[in-house]
């Protein structure tokens, strides 16, 4: 066990010891699938535990909705995947809080438990529901929700700059073994559940060109190369193929994205290593790690988080039922809103490139267009995202490993711009996040250019 997961384990007993002197507490997490997950992790640790629990589900931690929960009194609030950000508000408002979260800190509160307080970084080294695996584990013995952890990190990209699960994540992973296992594969979207061809149509990170959103195209792909993908009347899934023809597709599919312009940093992502829930049932979404993400995510996005956490919490009937069509939805919104981008295009400036959808995608989703849609546009510039939403201008940032290397740190840089102009935001070096006032996208985006330029000049 390393030294920081040592820290991060005294911190949690800390911070454990407080969540168990109470009978009821108050949780707040986020709504995608790292917030569902830890929001998750948490819940049932404390259910186990005897303590009783409200969750409150959010798609920003701000000022107002800190103040609306002080304004109900509770005697704890637990903050899962958000808070370390709004510390200072926070105290401010007198909460009585323990922050469990992976978000780079502002503010120092006592029961804090974050990667970046012991030297790691959030953004790859450990997740929100990871870090609320550590802590759950102080609860009590809550070891079978490891799986839920590796679900959340995966969900929130903890994989992209090694292209696999490394330092803080890897020790879950590799201490867990009989939960969790993991292998190269093909990382197309829907190995438990889809047809193999649905696998090449849906397919969106990365955005396949000529197949993508194609039905036919993709079924021509694969009888060209000579595959069976029916069988006994039945369409075959990724999990139903031999080793053989899995290679077979994988080696046709790397050759005709060559030929079909896929950028070389795409191709190299098309195989990468999966990570399989051993408890779950096989040919579900829950087994693959990717998928059941993706679930989670589906059912956040359309403001049905509580969905979500039903069925990490084991609801597999109604709960799923709804989510798998939350699901559906979603990958349908993802392929329309690429191909959104696609036919509108950015605009580029010097250390930036952005585009405006307005009303066209929904703000919930507009980030993940964003980072699918960056491949097939400069990949040596960040993208912005901006979207219509109650509060003004949804937006929405992602980088590269390329670009952090070279100074880019999207939160920094968003925070910054939203202190001069109003509004809030924040994230990681590599994706980011805010809400900004009506009618201030030009000057935003302006500002926004103008800062990333010194931190690239800077490194």
């Amino acid at each position: 066990m390393s030294d920081t997961m040592n820290k991060m384990i005294k911190q949690a007993r800390k911070c454990a010891e407080e969540i168990k002197k109470y009978k009821e507490v108050q949780l707040v997490s986020h709504i995608d699938a790292d917030g569902i997950t830890a929001g998750s992790i948490i819940s049932k640790s404390i259910e186990r535990a005897d303590i009783g629990y409200d969750i409150l589900f959010v798609k920003q931690l701000d000022k107002n909705t800190i103040e609306e929960l002080a304004d109900q009194n509770p005697e704890l609030v637990v903050f899962t995947d958000l808070g370390s950000g709004q510390i200072e508000h926070i105290n401010n408002c007198g909460l009585n809080s323990v922050v469990s979260d992976h978000h780079r800190p502002q503010g120092e509160t006592k029961f804090h438990l974050n990667p970046h307080l012991f030297g790691a970084n959030g953004s790859f080294e450990i997740s929100g529901s990871g870090t609320a695996f550590i802590l759950a584990n102080q609860i009590g013995d809550n070891i079978d929700l490891a799986d839920l952890a590796i679900t959340g990190a995966i969900g929130d990209m903890q994989y992209r700059k090694y292209g696999k699960l490394v330092s803080l994540n890897r020790e879950i992973l590799e201490s867990n073994s009989t939960y969790i296992s993991s292998k190269n594969d093909i990382s197309l979207f829907g190995k438990q559940t889809r047809p193999v061809y649905k696998m090449l149509q849906y397919s969106s990170d990365p955005f396949l060109p000529g197949l993508t959103g194609n039905e036919d195209a993709c079924i021509d792909f694969l009888h060209k190369i000579g595959f069976q993908y029916a069988k006994d009347e039945k369409w075959r899934r990724w999990i139903d193929l031999t080793d053989e023809e899995k290679t077979k597709i994988s080696s046709s599919l790397l050759q005709y994205s060559m030929k079909n312009g896929l950028s070389s940093y795409n191709i190299s992502r098309l195989i990468s290593e999966s990570y399989i829930l051993l408890q779950e049932k096989e040919g579900t979404e829950m087994r693959d790690a990717s998928e059941y993400s993706t679930l989670l995510n589906a059912t956040g996005r359309y403001m049905k988080a509580e969905i979500g956490m039903a069925v990490c919490m084991g609801d597999r009937e109604d709960a799923y039922e709804e989510a798998k069509t939350l699901l559906a939805t979603h990958r349908k919104n993802l392929v329309d809103g690429l191909n959104f981008v696609k036919i509108n295009g950015v605009t580029q400036l010097s250390h930036l490139q952005y585009f405006d959808a307005g009303k066209e995608i929904p703000e919930t989703i507009v980030g993940i267009v964003a980072g699918m849609s960056q491949s097939s546009n400069n990949r040596h510039l960040p993208i912005i995202a901006f979207a219509d939403s109650e509060e003004g201008h949804k937006v929405s940032a992602r980088g590269t490993q390329e670009q952090i290397n070279r100074g880019l740190n999207l939160s920094e840089a968003i925070s910054k711009v939203c202190h001069e102009i109003g509004g809030g935001g924040g994230g990681h070096d590599i994706a980011a996040g805010a809400t900004i006032p009506a009618g201030k996208k030009e000057v935003f985006i302006e500002m926004l250019n103008a800062i990333i330029a010194t931190q690239i000049t800077k490194k």
